[in-house]
């Protein structure tokens, strides 16, 4: 079942969002459809497909829309979208998790080889171990910021020495120290979680105490 090389139905590998446009820069040239009006078109005459949860997408699914809407779509919107759309995160699982593919109507359309089952699942592991480095790099960063503020609140040198101690640019010193900052009141603000039933626990253990006698009342006389 291996697709050919331009099958767009496919998992798409794509490791990072596609590029912001600027004022300079179109995102597009003009009368061209964006992504997201090929997507809304696409759910309008294929609901059973391309509306709801994503499903894996029959191959060759680009041929049968052209068939089956007819100079509605350009093979460039199109081929934009497909992309776009087989490159989700929420694609991937289904990829992941499915053993089927499906056509335009919503019916099953072929097998789903394992070959692409495990393409989505590697993609997929690949983004949770970014998003995880990700994290731990925001933390580690977080943990830096604060460090540096409470170093700064206590020391008493100047700015341009302490600088030169922690090896930071004395321009970036304000900025650090105001992130640092908003990062602790973002912190204080958040609620603490209560202590998980520590009274209950208490509570629990007196009544097991004093469930001792009462046990002892219903239980078989003593001689």
């Amino acid at each position: 079942e291996a697709p050919a090389p331009t099958d767009v139905s496919a998992p798409a590998q794509v490791s990072e969002p596609a590029a912001q446009s600027t004022p300079d820069q179109p995102a597009r040239a003009e009368g061209e459809v964006s992504v997201a009006e090929t997507k809304a078109r696409l759910a309008e005459l294929f609901p059973a497909l391309f509306k709801g949860e994503p499903k894996p997408l029959k191959l060759r699914i680009q041929a049968d829309i052209q068939e089956r809407a007819p100079g509605v779509f350009t093979k460039q919107a199109l081929s934009a979208f497909l992309r776009r759309h087989t490159g989700t995160t929420s694609y991937l699982i289904a990829v992941s998790r499915a053993r089927q593919r499906f056509d335009l109507d919503g019916q099953a359309a072929g097998e789903l080889s394992e070959e692409h089952r495990q393409v989505a699942a590697d993609e997929l592991a690949r983004r949770r171990s970014n998003q995880q480095a990700r994290r731990e790099q925001e933390e580690a960063g977080r943990r830096e910021r604060f460090s540096l503020l409470r170093d700064f609140e206590t020391t008493k040198l100047t700015a341009a020495n302490f600088c030169a101690l922690k090896g930071i640019a004395p321009d970036a010193l304000d900025g650090l120290l105001a992130q640092a900052r908003a990062e602790a009141a973002e912190e204080a603000s958040r609620p603490r979680r209560p202590e998980a039933g520590r009274r209950g626990d208490r509570g629990d253990r007196g009544e097991r105490r004093g469930a001792g006698p009462n046990q002892a009342r219903r239980g078989p006389p003593r001689g």
